[in-house]
């Protein structure tokens, strides 16, 4: 599967970068998929329901399923967290895997910044980031887009990745 990530620190804009990439590509005809890395501990699921009572009695996984979707929660207990290899081989194919996170790991990305944030750009110490996509100008030696420039970072994550 071709994958390409969007990386960058808290409030640099991931996440709006990521769901416009989403629209945009997906308007092209090209199917995504997207993998999101939580720093936190998450729960997708809420106390009550009958799916977090059989996790909370001691599941390893619970898969919950309707006509619409299927979500597959799996309890890690004291397990080592997947890496982004065992979770990408977990996906149905695709045409894309956009990776939001993930930013210690060697697939191409694009990164998000936000000057406000005060945080310095990522990009100069890793060559896997290929681009950034940024709310002030910029020089660096790889493209600099607008950050809202959606239709610009996709078509350069789909060149990137032969799309």
């Amino acid at each position: 599967m071709r994958v390409f990530g969007v990386v960058g620190w808290k409030n640099a804009g991931k996440t709006g970068l990521m769901e416009r990439l989403v629209t945009q590509i997906t308007q092209r005809g090209i199917t995504v998929s997207t993998v999101k890395h939580a720093h936190h501990t998450f729960d997708v699921d809420h106390p009550g329901k009958d799916s977090h009572r059989h996790r909370v009695a001691g599941a390893s996984e619970v898969l919950l399923s309707s006509r619409n979707r299927v979500a597959l929660m799996q309890e890690l207990r004291e397990a080592e967290e997947s890496t982004l290899a065992e979770l990408l081989a977990r996906l149905s194919p695709v045409d894309l895997v956009l990776i939001e996170g993930y930013k210690r790991d060697d697939h191409p990305k694009v990164e998000a910044h936000r000057a406000e944030t005060g945080n310095p750009l990522i990009a100069p110490d890793d060559p896997t980031i290929r681009a950034v996509a940024s709310d002030v100008p910029l020089t660096l030696d790889r493209p600099v887009f607008d950050l809202n420039d959606t239709v610009a970072i996709a078509d350069f994550i789909l060149a990137e990745v032969g799309l």
